[in-house]
């Protein structure tokens, strides 16, 4: 072989190594969570025994020509526009247990930092995870996992507009950077943007002493996607849930609706981002169901309420096989869903600390 032979070897081998390497590159992974969330609306969108309910909404005839429809499904699209015309065709909706497709929470609870826990730490702890106080988890995340690794440290991060966040990822002991509450963006090179919204959130008062509006959690997390490029990103909004609380189903509706616009703007950021395009996946669920009957359990959740513990499950994005709305019988749990980006990430749990098995979401 000449010696201008073996060099052009060298760098074809070079140049495939390197393709190689990236068609093998782990996904970034963003997990989203929509706080009480039922699936009956993401699946058949609003409820008609709800949206002309004057007990519950207070302008009935704006809200059905909202989001009412008489065909469900083209109520969930006028409720939830790009997750059923956009996200489906690259990805996998479970829990329409209309179809056969289930989904539910190990945890026997069925309310918030129990499910939470649930979905982040891959099992149910309901010995020590039995209320919403501001405890430190005992238990490791599945961000606490990555961000001790010398791959994914400082390269993981998290949002909440609820205040209990810190301490359901227990910041303290993961160092994993968490805003979430009334916290505004902090450091010295904050963003012309952060500034603002530092300004803006002081300035604009929450309908709720926990939990500060989603808008403020998203855009917080929108520009530390921006500027620090995180490979693994949880969002947690929580609106739906506190207006369900309120009672007020219209704002309830328009909250997720809301919330579906918000996850688009993250997806169309990650498809023009170079750091995350094509090779990004969303995992979106909610921490537990709410009740439908008698009707005004709509409101609440919590074990003696029936069907609290339904909740559902989405993934898309560049690995996911797309198989739109899944309608045949299957039974997920919310523990499999750390497992399962765990597995994305190429990264494993100790053994015995996660009881959920990885769901394969892959193409292959």
């Amino acid at each position: 072989m000449t010696k201008f032979n073996a060099v052009l070897m060298l760098c074809f081998l070079a140049f495939f190594n390197r393709g190689n390497s990236q068609e093998g590159e782990a996904p970034k992974v963003i997990l989203i969570t929509m706080d009480g969330f039922r699936w009956q609306e993401l699946f058949t969108g609003a409820d008609p025994a709800l949206v002309a309910n004057n007990a519950y909404v207070s302008d009935t005839a704006q809200l059905k020509s909202d989001f009412w429809r008489e065909n469900p499904m083209a109520g969930r699209e006028a409720l939830m526009p790009f997750l059923w015309r956009e996200a489906i065709k690259t990805g996998q909706f479970h829990g329409n247990r209309m179809l056969g497709s289930k989904v539910d929470l190990t945890n026997t609870l069925w309310f918030s930092y129990p499910g939470y826990n649930e979905i982040l730490t891959g099992h149910a702890d309901d010995r020590r995870i039995t209320s919403n106080d501001k405890i430190q988890n005992p238990n490791v995340t599945l961000l606490e996992i990555a961000n001790s690794t010398v791959k994914y440290q400082g390269k993981v991060a998290a949002f909440g507009s609820w205040d209990v966040f810190p301490f359901i990822i227990n910041e303290e002991r993961s160092w994993v950077p968490v805003n979430a509450g009334f916290e505004g963006a902090a450091g010295g090179s904050l963003t012309e943007r952060e500034q603002f919204l530092n300004r803006l959130q002081a300035q604009v008062p929450s309908p709720w002493s926990s939990v500060r509006l989603d808008a403020f959690t998203h855009h917080y997390a929108l520009e530390f996607m921006k500027k620090n490029h995180p490979d693994l990103l949880y969002i947690a909004y929580g609106e739906t849930d506190d207006f369900a609380h309120d009672g007020d189903y219209g704002a309830y509706l328009k909250a997720a609706h809301n919330t579906d616009g918000l996850i688009r703007e993250l997806w169309e950021f990650t498809q023009q981002d170079p750091y995350y395009r094509d090779n990004t996946i969303f995992v979106i669920t909610t921490d537990h169901g709410r009740g439908t009957d008698p009707l005004d359990t709509w409101q609440h959740h919590g074990d003696e309420v029936t069907g609290a513990g339904q909740v559902w499950l989405i993934s898309f994005g560049s690995t996911v096989a797309p198989l739109g709305e899944v309608d045949r019988e299957e039974q997920l749990y919310s523990s499999q869903i750390a497992p399962t980006i765990l597995f994305l990430l190429r990264l494993k749990a100790r053994p015995g600390t996660m009881t959920g098995k990885p769901i394969n979401l892959s193409k292959s």
